[in-house]
């Protein structure tokens, strides 16, 4: 009998798909804060109907990426200084208490996190601010996610969602950003790895604060 190949993987929710493409825009600035955006246009660039726009707006707006005006459209929502600071505070109090735990989790994290840190250095030298940021996050991901918290894990995530509509995304990072973010990122693995819990956290707590510089460098 001849080997059948395995079926393709169906395609997305059409909702999903537009959710993907407004969410990374708005993460991009493709849409930064203060500019809204219509189903109509949506569906357009989508190749969709209005329906599935619908529910892709209303999953932003629970996110907390969009405020929706009936008959108007969606408003990709503006950072104030006060929530810049405020999730940024937020992102340190996670990160500290993730920290022990990751800790004791190293022998399992130290490889994914070498994987990321690669990555970082792959794109740094090809120059690929976009790829570095994503390497950049999963590497902040892991550290959370060692720490067996779902809760904490989705609340980080959505903080660092809002920390890239505030500015810091991969156009704002020139050459020296990029430099000092692999530097850190080897900092952090390396106290990870030597298992000093005390070291650890410190370095994270600088480099969530290293963040907020760039940040009110670029606003």
């Amino acid at each position: 009998m001849c080997p059948t190949s395995p079926p393709d993987a169906p395609p997305a929710p059409a909702s999903q798909r537009v959710y993907a493409h407004l969410k990374a825009g708005i993460l991009d600035r493709t849409y930064p804060g203060g500019t809204l955006v219509t189903e109509g246009e949506l569906a357009e660039r989508t190749g969709v109907s209005r329906t599935p726009v619908r529910e892709a707006l209303l999953q932003l707006q629970a996110e907390r990426l969009v405020q929706l005006f009936p008959k108007r459209g969606a408003l990709v929502l503006a950072v104030s200084d006060t929530e810049a600071r405020d999730v940024l505070e937020a992102r340190e109090l996670v990160e500290r208490w993730a920290a022990p735990r990751a800790v004791e989790d190293r022998e399992r994290v130290l490889p994914l996190l070498d994987e990321h840190l690669a990555a970082m250095r792959a794109a740094r030298a090809e120059g690929h601010a976009a790829a570095l940021v994503e390497a950049d996050r999963a590497f902040h991901e892991t550290l959370v996610d060692a720490a067996g918290n779902a809760v904490l894990s989705r609340l980080y995530a959505s903080l660092r969602d809002r920390q890239l509509c505030m500015g810091v995304a991969s156009m704002d990072m020139g050459t020296a950003r990029q430099d000092r973010a692999v530097r850190e990122h080897a900092a952090l693995r390396d106290a990870l790895a030597a298992g000093d819990a005390e070291a650890f956290a410190r370095l994270a707590a600088e480099h969530v604060r290293g963040a907020g510089d760039v940040l009110r460098g670029v606003r």
